[in-house]
């Protein structure tokens, strides 16, 4: 593994190490109405970026991007995604829920493989087929114990896949991407604080100074994973990236087990343990197809 690689396993690892610990900063503001927390998030995500902006100097690329009509639809749409995404996920956490949410994350990549079937007419062989079907036995497991659709680990789940999908058609650096995801949401989410604050219930009419300031701090946590991963992804393979995105729900799952006592039945781990077949599975057929290629590679230099 060359320099570029070992950086960029470094950045890729570090990004879902911070996604993995943040169930613990989310659950510091649980006295925070969660649709406020998602609102500080992106209105802070964007001050964090526009420095980012600045200090790189990529302000060209976005005054150029913001005049190409399909690619802000698409960043649109991504931004509606992320932030759908982010909400779910921090109510879920405030509301005891962090092993369903890590039950999203899992399925995520399985879910992305499907949509990848789907919209970009991508082909899989018969392992990854294999994988699929495993994964929804795990996902049916979970319904049936609930006696409903598991929406917390399906929204996020496909939520994130969508806005990978969706992330696939635009032509733009992870910066200059990621400000405007979070500029168009901003004026939304400064009229909700805006308006929990006029009627007295907001953060700022009834929170002290430390919950302003994690609040405010929102921002920083929310961008620097994203920038890390999308450093990470710019020097390695997508399959290398695949082995090391199970980083963040298995942090995620340990802390909602150990760290907050939140129940994991037998019910669970049978669940689980369909959906970590799958990924073993899936990984394992991303391995043999890397390996075929490359030997197909060889075979053409022969010949």
């Amino acid at each position: 593994m060359n320099n570029r690689n070992t950086a960029g396993v470094i950045y890729a690892i570090a990004a879902y190490l911070v996604w993995g610990i943040l169930p613990i900063y989310w659950k510091l503001l649980d006295n925070v109405f969660p649709m406020e927390v998602l609102a500080h998030r992106i209105v802070w995500s964007l001050v964090f970026m526009c420095i980012v902006i600045t200090v790189t100097k990529q302000w060209d690329e976005f005054k150029h991007i913001i005049k190409d009509k399909r690619q802000m639809l698409y960043i649109f749409i991504a931004s509606i995604m992320i932030t759908i995404n982010y909400g779910v996920y921090i109510w879920a956490i405030n509301s005891n829920k962090i092993i369903e949410a890590s039950l999203g994350y899992y399925i995520n990549p399985l879910l992305a493989v499907l949509l990848g079937i789907i919209i970009f007419k991508e082909k899989v062989n018969f392992l990854t087929g294999t994988a699929l079907i495993v994964a929804l036995v795990g996902v049916l497991i979970k319904a049936i114990q609930y006696g409903k659709i598991p929406w917390i680990s399906l929204s996020l789940a496909v939520s994130f896949a969508l806005y990978g999908a969706i992330k696939k058609s635009v032509s733009v650096s992870p910066t200059v991407g990621i400000t405007l995801e979070v500029a168009m949401i901003t004026p939304f989410a400064l009229i909700y604080i805006g308006l929990r604050n006029i009627s007295g219930v907001g953060a700022f009419n009834t929170q002290g100074a430390s919950i302003i300031f994690l609040l405010m701090g929102s921002g920083v946590a929310t961008a620097v994973p994203l920038l890390l991963f999308a450093s990470g992804a710019k020097r390695i393979p997508l399959s290398l990236i695949g082995f090391t995105q199970y980083i963040c729900p298995t942090i995620v799952l340990l802390i909602g087990i150990f760290m907050y006592n939140e129940g994991f039945t037998t019910i669970d781990m049978i669940a689980f343990g369909f959906i970590w077949l799958a990924i073993v599975i899936y990984s394992f057929s991303q391995v043999s197809l890397r390996k075929n290629l490359k030997s197909l590679e060889n075979i053409n230099k022969i010949s």
